[in-house]
């Protein structure tokens, strides 16, 4: 934007409170931010200021238009600034990234039998939801937990309906089988009670509770029910036994850490659930000049706009500009007081001291891992004499399944890590038979075609072969002129005398001997595991073209049942399989399906025993 638009862009903002959106020059929103007065705010960073925020100084290259959104009152602004972050993902606005992959335990408390579920975005939908769980471990622990000692029924709606014999959840006393079972709906609700008590983190009332119905039970001779209840107590207070206590107030917090050297910062969230740490979020930022307050600002904005459960207090290190406005909206949507606050002394301060140890802990970890991860690719390019940095790897797997269905996969690491949205998956197309070089070529050719348009070309290619494969890879390479992409292949152990195998070997270009992969060491567990998840992923689009296969099969034998109808049958009976199981009944009662069709079906299946 020139000089002169820029100044009239600027001159023509309204006055009021809103949203600004900036564009680079090519339409891309790279910033969104606030204002209570969006002239006098957007004004400010065309202005000499203090503010240290490393991308300010190149905004007058950068930007190509301002886009205002004008607002009734800061409280809408402040909403419609979240909504538009997570929309278009500016580059220059905190994102706080790792929230999209927490996970959280759901339970339908309006279901006639409610079961534990694992979702990852809770939605308004009148279910009670739990979490975040920052650790899938801890989440299916707490699950193994909730479903040894409650016995929640764990199928889903329609295995529910139609089972007719328990299953092995209910041998192993995980369940106990309502589905089949006349079980007692009073002594339902109150398992459910107890499991909502528990995810709650109410364990001194679940214990109690329990208690109360152990010493009933044992007053009515029901031991073995009373038995089941101490087994109860004991895991309860287990649990309880492993939480940090941080102070005897029954209080639900949540406490915000800050650990910062520059630009690159650390924040932690302690969960605290009545008066106890419950768990331990860590989000890693770089490139930030931001101030401390507007970071944490724009954080607990993010976090808190999609939380189902808030807690009664937000404690801060530092005190920020919305803290009245966030508890305002945050107490109006959850219908009970919210209170953010900055202590400065007393227990309060001393979690926030507590929190601000984490981050820094957490910031120290995360650079002694990149550390690590950068003196493991260093060896790598040493090792195998590369020429690039490996930072970006695709391997490349090809597989088959009795001799057909030949696919092929790829999948990505960015800095030794899996970056999913480059895995790939292909369909062989144009190779006959079981020719493992020929199918290799079409992969790889129709690979790096795409990735050289696309500008997403690998420093490192490998794939699971020997040498056979790496000069199909070097001939692709060179045919599509990218030999500055460095190419190694990735052999398999293999038996050499009885009862003995050798190492599993890296082939590459410039040595005619395989190089041995020793256990234990960094590149092993890099190699192997990009090997291993290229195979996996390709294994699984295998299953996935076999279940269409069988499903397709299955039904479409059947006069009168076409596409649509077919998916209506899988969508309420879960699987072809159960559609043949089904009784003339329960067949009549599927959408679309009426008592001639019905008769069809259930003929069929009869007819083919």
């Amino acid at each position: 934007m020139e000089p002169s638009e820029l100044k009239s862009r600027l001159d023509s903002l309204p006055n009021h409170a809103g949203v600004y959106l900036m564009k680079d020059r090519e339409g891309a929103v790279i910033y969104v931010g606030k204002a209570n007065r969006l002239k006098q705010r957007v004004r400010q960073y065309f202005q000499s200021s203090g503010d240290t925020r490393y991308f300010i100084t190149l905004l007058p290259k950068l930007i190509g238009d301002i886009e205002t959104i004008t607002t009734h009152n800061p409280k809408e602004a402040l909403i419609l600034e979240n909504e538009l972050i997570k929309k278009y993902q500016p580059r220059f606005n905190v994102l706080l990234r790792d929230d999209k992959s927490f996970l959280h335990i759901r339970i339908d408390v309006k279901s006639d039998w409610p079961r534990l579920t694992v979702v990852r975005r809770p939605k308004s939908d009148g279910a009670r939801y739990f979490g975040p769980y920052h650790s899938a471990s801890k989440l299916r622990a707490t699950l193994k937990l909730a479903e040894k000692y409650f016995q929640l029924r764990t199928c889903d709606d329609t295995n529910f309906r139609n089972r007719s014999r328990p299953c092995l959840a209910y041998q192993i006393k995980r369940c106990s089988a309502p589905c089949v079972y006349d079980v007692s709906r009073s002594v339902y609700a109150q398992r459910v009670e107890d499991v909502l008590l528990f995810l709650s983190g109410r364990l001194n009332s679940l214990v109690s509770r329990l208690e109360l119905q152990m010493q009933t039970a044992a007053a009515e001779l029901a031991f073995e029910d009373a038995a089941r209840y101490r087994d109860q107590i004991i895991a309860v207070k287990e649990s309880l036994q492993k939480q940090s206590i941080v102070r005897q107030v029954q209080r639900n917090q949540d406490v915000w850490g800050v650990y910062r050297e520059g630009a690159q910062i650390s924040i932690t969230l302690l969960t605290v659930r009545s008066g106890r740490v419950a768990t331990t979020k860590n989000f890693s930022f770089d490139k930030q000049g931001q101030e401390t307050s507007t970071l944490l600002s724009t954080a607990c904005n993010l976090y808190y706009h999609d939380q189902t459960e808030v807690p009664d207090e937000v404690i801060l290190p530092v005190p920020i500009d919305d803290m009245a406005l966030l508890s305002e909206v945050l107490s109006e949507s959850h219908s009970r007081s919210v209170k953010f606050l900055a202590p400065q002394r007393g227990a309060k301060k001393k979690l926030s001291d507590l929190a601000m140890l984490n981050a820094e802990h957490a910031f120290f970890q995360d650079q002694q891992g990149q550390e690590r991860k950068q003196r493991m690719l260093l060896r790598i390019k040493d090792l195998y004499r590369l020429n690039n940095l490996p930072e970006w790897i695709i391997c490349v797997d090809i597989s088959l399944f009795q001799g057909g269905e030949a696919v092929g996969s790829s999948v990505c690491f960015c800095n030794g890590e899996p970056y999913r949205k480059r895995y790939r998956r292909y369909k062989i197309r144009d190779v006959d038979g079981t020719d493992d070089f020929a199918m290799m070529r079409e992969v790889l050719s129709r690979l790096l075609t795409r990735s050289h348009k696309e500008d997403q070309l690998p420093n490192l290619l490998v794939v699971d072969g020997g040498r056979g494969q790496l000069n199909v890879a070097l001939s692709v390479v060179a045919d599509l002129g990218l030999d500055t992409i460095d190419v190694v292949s990735l052999a398999k152990s293999r038996v050499v005398e009885e009862n003995q195998r050798s190492a599993e070997r890296v082939f590459i270009k410039s040595s005619k001997s395989p190089f041995p992969l020793s256990p234990h060491t960094d590149e092993y567990r890099l190699l192997t595991h990009l090997r291993d998840e290229a195979h996996r992923f390709a294994i699984e689009y295998h299953r996935k073209l076999r279940t269409k296969r069988n499903f397709k099969g299955a039904l479409a034998q059947i006069p009168g049942i076409g596409t649509t109808k077919e998916k209506l049958l899988l969508r309420h009976f879960g699987s072809a399989r159960a559609v043949e199981k089904a009784e003339y009944e329960a067949l009549c009662a599927a959408p679309g399906i009426g008592p001639s069709l019905a008769k069809v079906i259930w003929a069929h299946f009869r007819s083919a025993h």
